[in-house]
């Protein structure tokens, strides 16, 4: 995209940097400016640095006088040269850009250049005096003053309309034209109107979209009210401190003042922004967490210097000036718009970046004009036609001065002496242009804009894609890429929200060696086998069990430990019941399950937590905790129970809890072998165990703790060391098993791409364990497969871990089958490193694999991930995802898919299709991709060829009739062929044909390849076409010939002339085309029957009523007397009826030596259709599934996935902030724990 398209929403509100200003004084200097080129562009693209996106120091001040100028002050400025620059004032005041911005409404913004942006806190008047942007969006392609330029130059990039804008101007000029003056710009005129429309109704809907969007409401503090007052989103200004309830989004970027929470805390997710599963926390700063009342917040008094606008989601630099001192601001302050306030009742914060201005549209790219793989060939054809043209009129151009010069002397009449013959050339040039000028058939544009929105339409009606729990149906926002549906090489898709719902479910749980479910599967009730218990026993066997089994004692230890061991929240509601607040939805996962078995976890104290045992509650003091990070791998709380004892929980990935487990561990065998059955189920999992400490060993260690936490050197280590200490001898009570939810469907459909031969590419913001565990549990990643990761530090670990792999695949020269069996794994720092210096090689390798997984991943690298192959491969790609951090991906790809009907529709807004759910996928692509881009290929290649087949007849009359230019047909009747007679077969063949049923294509995913090779759109195939349409012109104007070159004697005596001969030649053309299109339908309907055989019959009703009317009106008077002597002609309708049975009798041998002899793929499943053959193909997925099952669990070992998802460090300081046993305040806030 270009940065300085001047009709680029996202910087139209920018200031361009002064030394690109045309009105720029050659005498002005910029070289006191902090940033250089690379600041620059590192700013509009959001790199550099650990994405220090300022281009300037925050202590670089607009004015050497005044550090909290207003830059756009009114105040006199008295500077002296060179400080000044004289033609400043006169440069501002005709500078087009500031004139353009006047015309749209909108304000500048400050140029970044100038310094730090200056918020003040309660003093909206001086806000407004910086000309801050507003807050509305806009994903639209167009605005009042872009339409007809952007539009024009979008139409007139199509080679064909150039093409008739050219010939429509050359029929205008005096004695060239053959044909009516009118008839290439009227139609023309029709073309683009009828485009218009249709991109301005797609285009209102994206507005509407926009305008339900900004008009969302939000709590704006109000000084003249004393109180919190509802706005809508887009009246939201830079400045305003505005509040968010509970589950509600957030309406721009804010620096979070305060919260309900303890110490200004609140949690915040961020899925939609970066992927990421986990809830983020962040904190307010001291000075302003305890300002909770409207009251409090009016009467702050200061101002925020922030950072400029930049694309950056994990930075952020400024300070706050509060009652005269400085505090700094952190990302830990700033809540970014996209987000969503979880598991906080409310925050109240101060909004530094709106609307486009934001970090999420600073992300986003305009809107682009996306054109399809089948449009660039019809481009380049149509180059070659015009080519085709040109050789033909030169032809009888020359052929014309050829003849006038050797027949001079019988051609004195046309008084031609004097003339010059190469102004004649010429002149005749113009004329056969225009002659020929229908090889490019105009109606094809306005043919395929009508086809590709019904087709849309259809689209959009289908109730298989129909979300009904959320009344969401499929959405077409962009109806120009139906076919390129059907085309589709590569997916590119997001994880959370996509493939996932986020949505975690405590499913199963092993406990001493025994698996318990809430709802047994089918033949999976637990029983013996060889000694071996195999199976599930329900949950009212588990409480049976902890009442009177001997494995009470282990299940009591094990419940209290999920009610224990976490950093949950309770949360009690007004109802009574509790909601349980979880940075990681896995820990709130276990938490409920542990309260649905009757261990209820209700109380948080500093110091203590309080479960509810089967109504009796207990309270056990936390001695401490041992957090989870990426390293360890586990969590380990130390309690003191009321007995005195003191117990160590211990929760973790089985492969650092079983290398802790003590001697005696009865359970060990039988708990790893359920691991590997969750596993095989894709299941998240984690190993429970527990150790009681003595206490002489606890107070031994407590030291070795204490002096660690309190070490100044690389104190996180040696934390994890000294927990090593007391992690020991555990004994293992059991295993976890939680489901991250998936969509529905969503592992048939991938698989059932992939079959389509169709490669999917994962791209999340979550972890690598994260991301593998889904990729099992979805199907992208198999049983069988070899994982390939990539996870380095540095560029050249990551070129040489690459080229390894590359090596080693070359090198043992792996089979296909086993390439199938590749995964490539690579995380965002390997995947940075590998998009800058070695793309060449992880593109080569990704493409080798059947499936690539990229995590932790930023928006911005989703989209150079889509570019890079975009730009590399010859091959189509969609991208779907359903939040803001995948806009940039979505439209970066050829196609753009949104998932609807979740929180934050920005996905959905920005794609050219938006899905209620991931599995409607296959049908879109299997069966409407399938079908719009063969009945887009035969509408287009149709169009071509019936317009070749007409209007090369005038080519080959210019031979008989002496190079004059001679049109062998009326004018008007030529313009009608395409207006009505063949108008309707290619409307009908490209919205109603179906070379295949639904059921078949979606039942035989390998059909779609047919797209994938260009089987049905090719170069090869269109010159087939085109030749046939000069074969059967030849025939028909050869043909015609010899049926009139006796028999054009008329009874009476008299002769017919050549308007007779040429309605004749006319109609046999009309009945040929017509039965061309008989032959390529595969599908008759009753709308097939009123296009074929209707639109002949029509001509044949048509021509007696315009050929009598039309004279008395003086148009068309060359019909005058022409119907008395056709229609009662033997000749006419023999002609008429042999020649095109002539012209279709090749095409017929052809169609059936093809079907007979070489078929395609989808020849075969059209017999099968026809004859309802049986298909055998379930028995057989069925049996392939059991030998998948059997291979299973020795495939899995190595690639469980574990439940842990939150952020590292920081936990233990969380948990003891809160005491949920005090009363909230006033406001709802929850003071800190440590003041009661």
């Amino acid at each position: 995209m270009n940065l300085d398209d001047p009709f680029n929403d996202k910087y139209i509100e920018q200031d361009l940097d002064d030394s690109n200003d045309p009105f720029r004084d050659p005498g002005s200097s910029s070289n006191n400016r902090p940033t250089g080129l690379f600041s620059n562009v590192r700013q509009k693209l959001g790199l550099g640095n650990e994405y220090q996106d300022v281009g300037i120091p925050l202590t670089d001040y607009p004015s050497h006088d005044d550090p909290f100028r207003d830059p756009t002050s009114t105040q006199r400025d008295d500077r002296p040269p060179p400080d000044r620059d004289l033609n400043e004032d006169e440069r501002n005041m005709f500078d087009i850009r500031r004139l353009y911005d006047k015309i749209r409404g909108r304000k500048r913004s400050i140029n970044v250049d100038k310094g730090p942006r200056i918020i003040h806190l309660n003093d909206k008047t001086s806000n407004a005096a910086f000309g801050y942007g507003d807050n509305h969006v806009s994903t639209t392609k167009y605005n009042f003053a872009t339409f007809l330029p952007k539009f024009l130059f979008q139409e007139f990039s199509k080679y064909a309309n150039l093409f008739f804008l050219f010939t429509s101007v050359i029929q205008q000029v005096p004695n060239v034209s053959p044909t009516n003056r009118y008839t290439t710009i009227g139609t023309l005129m029709v073309v683009l109107l009828v485009s218009a429309l249709k991109e301005i109704l797609e285009d209102l809907k994206r507005a509407n979209s926009d305008k339900e969007l900004n008009s969302s409401k939000v709590e704006v503090l109000s000084p003249d009210h004393g109180e919190f007052i509802t706005k809508k989103w887009i009246n939201v200004a830079v400045g305003d401190i505005v509040s968010v309830k509970s589950e509600e989004a957030i309406p721009a970027d804010l620096i979070l003042l305060t919260s309900s929470e303890p110490e200004g805390l609140c949690y915040i997710e961020t899925a939609n922004l970066d992927g990421e599963t986990n809830l983020k926390i962040k904190q307010a700063r001291e000075e302003t967490c305890h300002l909770v009342s409207p009251t409090d917040l009016i009467a702050m008094r200061g101002k925020i210097l922030s950072e400029q606008p930049n694309s950056s989601l994990y930075t952020y630099e400024g300070n706050l000036n509060l009652y005269n001192k400085e505090y700094p601001l952190s990302p830990e302050q700033m809540i970014l718009r996209g987000a969503t306030l979880r598991n906080t009742a409310w925050i109240h914060g101060i909004v530094v970046f709106t609307g486009h201005e934001t970090k999420l549209m600073r992300n986003a790219t305009a809107t682009p004009i996306k054109r399809t793989a089948v449009e660039r060939i019809i481009n380049l054809q149509i180059v070659a036609l015009f080519g085709m043209l040109i050789v033909l009129a030169l032809i009888s151009s020359i052929g014309n001065v050829i003849q006038i010069t050797a027949d001079a002397k019988h051609l004195k009449y046309l008084y031609l002496e004097g003339h010059s013959k190469a102004g004649l050339f010429f002149k005749d040039l113009l004329t056969y242009w225009i002659l020929f000028s229908n090889l490019v058939p105009i109606s094809l544009f306005v043919t395929v804009e009508v086809i590709k929105y019904y087709q849309a339409y259809m689209i959009a009606s289908d109730l298989d894609m129909y979300h009904a729990e959320t009344d969401t149906p499929t959405v077409v926002r962009t109806s120009s890429l139906v076919e390129e549906l059907g085309q589709i090489e590569y997916i590119f898709s997001d994880k959370t929200g996509t493939l996932t719902r986020n949505i975690m479910e405590f499913k199963s749980c092993s406990i001493a060696g025994h698996c318990y479910i809430d709802d047994i599967p089918e033949d999976k009730h637990a029983k013996i086998i060889d000694g071996v218990e195999i199976g599930f026993h329900d949950f009212k066997k588990l409480q049976d069990n902890l009442a009177t089994g001997e494995d009470a004692m282990i299940i009591d230890e094990f419940l209290l430990l999920l009610a224990a061991c976490h950093t949950v929240i309770p949360e009690v509601q007004s109802d009574g019941s509790i909601k349980y607040q979880a940075a990681s939805p896995d820990e709130g996962a276990l938490v409920q399950g542990g309260a649905d078995l009757g261990y209820k976890f209700t109380v948080r104290k500093p110091k203590s937590v309080g479960i509810e045992i089967h109504g009796q509650y207990q309270e056990y003091e936390l001695l401490h905790v041992c957090e989870f990070n990426s390293t360890r791998k586990r969590m380990s709380a130390i309690f003191r129970f009321p007995d005195g004892s003191i117990k160590l929980f211990c929760k973790g990935a089985d492969t650092v809890i079983l290398e802790r487990l003590g001697e005696d561990n009865p359970y060990v065998s039988a708990t790893t072998r359920q691991l590997e059955d969750y596993a095989a189920e894709g299941l998240r999992t984690l190993c429970i165990a527990s150790r009681t400490v003595p206490n002489d060993e606890y107070e031994s260690w407590v030291k070795t703790y204490e002096a660690a936490a309190t070490d100044l050197n690389d104190r996180a280590q040696k934390l994890d060391d000294a927990a090593e200490l007391i992690e020991k001898d555990l004994f293992l009570l059991g295993a976890t098993a939680i489901e991250d939810k998936l969509q529905d469907g969503v592992p048939d459909t991938i698989h059932t791409l992939q079959d389509a031969g169709i490669k999917i590419w994962v791209l999340t913001g979550d972890r690598q364990e994260t991301a593998i565990n889904i990729g099992m549990s979805c199907k992208l990643l198999s049983e069988d497969m070899n994982l390939l990761i990539v996870n380095e530090d540095s560029v050249e670990a990551t070129r040489e871990n690459l080229i390894s792999k590359l090596r080693a695949i070359r090198e043992y020269k792996i089979s296909q089958n086993e390439i199938d069996t590749l995964a490539l794994v690579i995380d965002g720092k390997s995947l940075s490193y590998a998009l800058d210096e070695c793309d060449d090689l992880l593109l080569e390798l990704g493409c080798l694999c059947k499936a690539v997984i990229c995590c932790r991943v930023s928006p911005l690298q989703k989209a150079l991930v889509v570019k890079m192959v975009k730009k590399k491969k010859k091959a189509l790609l969609l991208a779907i995802g359903d939040g803001a951090n995948d806009v940039s991906m979505i439209q970066a790809a050829h196609v753009g898919v949104g998932i609807s009907g979740m929180e934050g529709m920005q996905a959905a807004r920005s794609a050219d299709f938006a899905i209620g759910q991931f599995k409607y996928l296959r049908k879109l692509l299997l069966v409407h991709g399938a079908w719009s881009y063969q009945r887009i290929s035969q509408a287009i290649l149709y169009s071509f060829y019936k317009n070749i087949a007409l209007y090369m007849t005038q080519f080959w009359f210019v031979f008989l009739n002496c190079f004059s230019g001679q049109s062998i047909m009326e004018s008007w009747t030529l313009t009608f062929y395409n207006v009505f007679f063949t108008v309707l077969p290619p409307f009908v063949i490209g919205v109603f044909d179906q070379f295949v049923s639904a059921r078949l294509l979606d039942q035989y995913p390998q059909l779609y390849q047919l797209g994938q090779k260009g089987t049905f759109f090719n170069v090869t195939i269109f010159w087939g076409w085109v030749g046939n349409g000069f074969f059967h012109s030849a025939v028909i104007f050869v043909g015609s010939i010899l049926f009139y070159r006796f028999d054009n004697a008329l009874h009476g005596g008299q002769t017919a002339d050549h308007w007779t001969w040429g309605t004749a030649i006319y109609t046999a053309s009309v009945l040929t085309v017509l039965g061309k299109a008989a032959l390529i339908t595969n599908s008759w309907t009753k709308f097939t029957l009123i296009a074929i055989p209707g639109s002949f019959a029509f001509w044949l009703v048509f021509f007696p009523v315009y050929s009598t009317v039309a004279p008395l009106v003086n148009v068309s008077k060359e019909y005058v007397g022409v119907l008395a002597h056709l229609y009662t002609s033997a000749t006419f309708w023999a002609m008429v009826f042999v020649l095109p049975v002539l012209c279709l009798l090749r095409d017929f041998a052809w169609k059936y030596y093809k079907r007979m002899y070489y078929p395609e793929s989808y020849h075969y499943v059209q017999e099968i259709q026809k004859y309802n053959t049986a298909n055998y193909r379930p028995r057989i997925e069925q049996f392939q599934k059991a030998i998948r099952k059997v291979r299973q669990v020795s495939r899995m070992r190595k690639q469980r996935g574990f439940a842990f998802s939150q952020d590292e460090g920081g936990q233990e300081k969380l948990i003891r902030m809160y005491d949920t046993t005090r009363a909230r305040g006033q406001y709802g806030e929850m003071r800190d724990a440590e003041l009661s």
